[in-house]
């Protein structure tokens, strides 16, 4: 009985394939030979997929008669058997909308079914090209075939989403730090790329683990990826963070007293925090998307946001770094990983170096960005971190705004943090710390951010 109703549903598509123009347009995109089990259904959708793709317009049956008889390698019973298919097609009246969504859940159903067949040939060594690595990311394709109708904003026609979509709270996610609110409006949305420009041992990694550490208070998932340091060393410093203490005392810190810390850190919050170490150099966006599905498939695990340590030391998945100028293959590793941030609907924070000038510079600008200023040209926030001997004395660091998309970046020009380097912490100081010249500050009250997010921590 399930095959029968297989059939006609396949029958049904072959045939509005050739009647219905508009639900042609929209689903033969989409639907591939090797969702029909019938050779002969194969046969006449590859047919009806070559006329609609060379003259733009819809078969009639005797076109595809005649276009089939002129096949080579159709014998002629199989040709029998299609011209007796193709003459039962007729017009009928049936919901565009039904047979949309029905089709849509035929081609999900036959994509899974071919990759769990796929995967059971890799298994048993008859596919020669793939190894048994290959299997999720087969089923994963899969299990994301999906109908995407969408072929652009009609601006009259849409006007109504439009304006709903003016009047809709973006979700951004909030800081701890106030002054980094101010700037965003709020905090940081999905789909974005963030970035910190600082020289080396300024606060890089400091302020990843710090953020990564907020969010996961929030109850936000968070995935770090490290290329500088091991696994270990970073969720040491995610410790002294969370736990309160310092890093050396970590490292004394009786067992007892580190688990039921710990524990009570698992009890504040619904998040998890994955942290996953690559080799220096060595890994790119696609290896990060890979590890992402992996983590959903393995551990049912989906990230709010991505931190990455750090952007210059990633690679590229299009060039190879000995062929290319760094100016295009940093900026090359910055596009992927702003369109990973798109697939994924994450934000991703991560890093970049200063040049030697910069490196001395307490006023940063873009053009201390070092190897390539594709990388400003990407990302949707640039701040600078900076500090001296002075600012170390205060335990503070100061901050400046060198690209921002979310908010007027000459708002809030620069201004200053407090550091406890010693638990890997930032906070907010006092306003009477905020002696910047140039800073261009203003005070905004908690509302003005407030109301742009929907998130509250």
């Amino acid at each position: 009985m399930v095959e029968i109703l297989s059939e006609r549903i396949e029958l049904t598509i072959l045939r509005n394939l050739v009647y219905n123009e508009e639900f042609t347009r929209k689903v033969l995109p989409f639907v591939k030979e090797e969702y029909f089990v019938n050779r002969e259904e194969q046969t006449l959708f590859g047919e009806i997929f070559k006329f609609v793709d060379k003259y733009k317009n819809l078969p009639t049956k005797e076109t595809l008669l005649i276009e089939l008889n002129q096949r080579k390698d159709i014998n002629q019973e199989e040709l029998g058997r299609i011209g007796d298919l193709v003459k039962t097609f007729s017009e009928d009246d049936i919901d565009t909308k039904w047979l949309l969504d029905t089709t849509e859940k035929f081609c999900k159903d036959r994509a899974v079914h071919n990759a769990v067949l796929d995967g059971i040939k890799i298994l048993d060594k008859k596919d020669k090209e793939r190894s048994p690595e290959a299997i999720p990311s087969i089923l994963s394709d899969a299990l994301a075939v999906s109908f995407d109708n969408h072929v652009g904003h009609d601006y009259i026609e849409d006007a109504k989403s439009r304006f709903d979509w003016y009047h809709t709270k973006e979700k951004r996610f909030k800081f701890d730090l106030d002054y980094f609110n101010r700037i965003t409006k709020g905090g940081v949305p999905s789909k974005t790329l963030n970035v910190a420009l600082a020289g080396t041992g300024v606060g890089k990694s400091l302020f990843m683990c710090h953020c990564a550490s907020n969010f996961l208070t929030q109850g936000q998932n968070v995935l770090y990826i490290t290329l500088e340091m091991a696994e270990e060393r970073i969720a040491e410093r995610i410790d002294a963070n969370l736990l309160d203490v310092s890093m050396d005392d970590l490292h004394v810190m009786p067992k007892q007293l580190y688990d039921s810390k710990v524990e009570k850190i698992n009890a504040k919050t619904n998040g998890k925090l994955i942290i996953k170490e690559y080799p220096t150099a060595s890994a790119h966006s696609g290896h990060f998307r890979a590890l992402l599905n992996e983590l959903s498939l393995k551990k049912s695990f989906k990230p709010d946001m991505v931190f990455i340590d750090y952007l210059n030391i990633c690679s590229s998945s299009r060039f190879k770094g000995g062929n290319i100028s760094s100016y295009f293959y940093i900026k090359a590793i910055a596009e992927e990983l702003r369109g990973l941030a798109v697939e994924f609907d994450v934000p991703i924070f991560t890093a970049t170096q200063t040049t030697r000038t910069g490196f001395v510079s307490t006023d940063i600008g873009l053009e201390d960005t070092s190897e390539s200023f594709g990388l400003p040209a990407t990302a949707d926030f640039m701040f600078a971190l900076m500090s001296n001997e002075e600012l170390e004395a205060l335990g503070q660091m100061k901050v400046k705004q060198l690209k921002n998309r979310y908010n007027d970046p000459s708002v809030n020009r620069a201004f200053i943090v407090g550091v406890d380097r010693s638990k890997m912490r930032l906070y907010d100081v006092q306003q009477a710390a905020q002696n910047i010249v140039d800073s261009n500050q203003k005070e905004t009250p908690e509302s003005a951010y407030d109301k742009f997010s929907d998130f509250k921590l």
